[in-house]
């Protein structure tokens, strides 16, 4: 049976304090200017795809999902 490993996002100096909502957003935010930028499916983006996965309670995310489609999302991508 493989070995299953546990990680979260690295710590990251512009988010100092112990709520992460900020950082959540962010990581959020970067993941989607990357598969912009890069296309769907780069290897690059994947590791913004498992900061924000694991920072971000499910409920927002599907909530921003939605948002995007409908093009009502507040950040900038």
């Amino acid at each position: 049976m493989a070995e299953i490993e546990l990680k979260t996002a690295p710590a990251d100096f512009r988010f100092p304090t112990t709520n992460q909502t900020r950082h959540c957003f962010t990581r959020y935010v970067e993941f989607h200017r990357c598969l912009a930028a890069k296309g769907d499916g780069s290897a690059d983006c994947e590791r913004f795809a498992k900061y924000y996965r694991s920072l971000c309670p499910g409920e927002w995310v599907d909530k921003w999902n939605e948002q995007r489609e409908n093009g009502t999302f507040p950040g900038p991508l």
